[in-house]
């Protein structure tokens, strides 16, 4: 049986580099820019093992370094699109719990979403107005309702903006990955980093998604299978709350690989 620790939870504020290898990581990675892609990202293999991070036990302090690099070497749009996606992460984990019936939990989700994810840099969301966010951050018996408003105030932030889908859906795997990296340890789970991760795992096919239309005609059959390995992904996270034995560290670390392969026709 597997002893269940509940962590106090923390701001994401560190901005150390954690390579993700499987995820293509910052390397190779040219400053992405508003439209611009991610020059020089290609194709990643499947690893034959985990990094050596993962196999130290990974945990909660690097898993949020790796997330807080994903948003390295972006500017202008691009990066109030990541800062907003990663927002609705949180929002998107929040909405599930809600649907469990978890109205508290998914307040709370709010709560950290805002900490971790929009005070930590507020310069960088542009316009955005995050009353509606704020608002769902209280338990009640309106709270799905209230959820729906902030997923919809950050939908009409980002509709505005100049951003590359594939790019956003790519960063979204990274802080993904990057957060699950604290979710399984040797003789407990974290079940808040897997709902964080959960959220990311979940905002990065809604990226994926809102894309569908240009990325469609930019290459059909590429999009076809990056939707497919998105939902894969998103099936690592089978309920809102951790199982008592969630997927393998592992596998999310290879299923991203795959991810990261099928987007590499856009990056």
């Amino acid at each position: 049986m597997i002893a269940w620790k509940f962590r106090l939870w923390r701001t994401a504020g560190a901005a150390a580099a954690l390579g993700l290898a499987a995820c293509g990581g910052e390397g190779g990675e040219g400053a992405s820019t508003v439209g611009g892609g991610e020059s020089g990202e290609g194709a990643v293999a499947e690893p034959e093992t985990p990094p050596a991070a993962a196999a130290a036990g990974g945990g909660g302090e690097q898993g949020e370094a790796g997330a807080a690099s994903a948003f390295a070497g972006l500017s202008g749009d691009q990066l109030t699109a990541l800062r907003l996606q990663h927002l609705k992460g949180f929002v998107m984990a929040a909405e599930t719990a809600a649907q469990a019936g978890e109205g508290e939990a998914a307040a709370v989700l709010v709560q950290q979403g805002l900490l971790e994810a929009y005070d930590v840099a507020p310069d960088q969301f542009g316009a955005f107005d995050a009353g509606p966010v704020r608002a769902a951050a209280a338990a009640g018996p309106d709270i799905a309702a209230r959820l729906r408003a902030a997923h919809d105030a950050i939908d009409r932030a980002q509709s505005g903006l100049a951003a590359d889908h594939a790019v956003l859906a790519a960063r979204m795997i990274d802080i993904a990955t990057g957060l699950y990296q604290g979710v399984v340890h040797e003789d407990y789970v974290d079940p808040i980093e897997y709902q964080h991760s959960h959220g990311a795992a979940l905002s990065a096919r809604d990226a994926l998604a809102r894309g569908a239309g240009e990325l469609r005609r930019r290459d059909r059959r590429a999009y076809e299978e990056s939707a497919t390995e998105f939902d894969r992904f998103a099936a690592l996270w089978p309920a809102a709350d951790a199982p008592e034995a969630p997927a393998a560290y592992r596998d999310v670390l290879v299923q991203a690989s795959r991810v990261r392969l099928a987007l590499s026709p856009f990056l």
